[in-house]
């Protein structure tokens, strides 16, 4: 097993599919790299090809452990209150909020550990790229699965759900600064349609494009504020036993695992927008 120690992954030449690589060449079906850094942040394919993550939506706070106490605020606001704002009938409670393994796996292909650089840039672009995947599915999931996140169901335009969350957010004393939307409404519904985009670019709107939130639907918040991304600072790289059908044939499997989790602390200041009577997940 080797250990990497390294606190920033910009921090050294090595990146971390010849940190893996190494060691594998070394130790086989034994190898393990640990990272004391999120694997994630070695790997920012915005840097050349412009789109944001789920990740880049959240402010990020290191715990350590695997649990963190903290607390919320939710509902219950029931349109005809008496209260002059809604978040005068809001409630606050304690909260406990964990973090999990997200894992993402590649095999190798026969015979590629006999050409170094070749398996380093496999790491590095493939195992990498599927370690992003699954992050973005978990982290998007992780809010709009939220049992307090509420459903925003439209009638008409996807344009105008869309809009409406943005309004329901600002009646609610936030600011919905971000949101997610599956690329075929990115591309079907925003694009080219009036100046929707420049409008949303005006207001710093960020648009992260993901598979992950179903086509006609969209996750709209205020992600800097209502909620924080809790990651452990730790990673790792190792051959490992992938779980059963994740491939279709047997092989030399890798996965890259990060310890992290969502703590919606304002689950008011975050609404799934969704058509009627429509498909809710991707």
């Amino acid at each position: 097993m080797t250990t990497v120690q390294e606190t920033d992954p910009k921090a050294t030449a090595l990146s971390p599919g010849e940190r893996f690589a190494r060691a594998y060449l070394d130790h086989g079906p034994e190898a393990e790299v640990w990272f004391d850094y999120t694997l994630s942040d070695a790997f920012q394919p915005v840097e050349d090809r412009p789109r944001l993550t789920t990740r880049n939506l959240f402010k990020h706070q290191r715990v350590a452990g695997d649990t963190v106490r903290g607390w919320f605020e939710t509902r219950p606001y029931q349109p005809g209150t008496a209260a002059a704002l809604r978040e005068a009938a809001f409630r606050f409670d304690l909260a406990e909020y964990r973090l999990r393994p997200i894992t993402g796996w590649v095999q190798i292909p026969d015979g590629l550990a006999e050409h170094p650089e070749s398996l380093v840039q496999f790491i590095d672009r493939r195992l990498m790229v599927r370690l992003g995947t699954a992050e973005n599915r978990a982290l998007t999931l992780d809010v709009v699965d939220h049992p307090d996140v509420a459903e925003l169901p439209y009638r008409g335009s996807y344009v105008s759900g869309l809009l409406a969350a943005f309004d329901e957010i600002e009646q609610t004393g936030g600011t919905g600064h971000a949101v997610i939307v599956n690329p075929a409404d990115y591309y079907g519904q925003l694009v080219g349609s009036g100046s929707v985009l420049d409008d949303l670019a005006r207001e710093k709107v960020k648009i992260c494009r993901n598979r992950h939130v179903a086509p006609g639907c969209a996750l709209v918040g205020d992600f800097s504020m209502a909620a924080r991304l809790l990651e452990s600072g730790r990673s790792v790289m190792k051959v490992a036993q992938p779980p059963a059908g994740t491939f279709d044939r047997p092989g030399t499997a890798v996965c890259a695992e990060v310890y992290e989790g969502v703590a919606v602390q304002l689950p008011t200041h975050f609404f799934h927008v969704v058509p009627e009577g429509g498909v809710r997940h991707g």
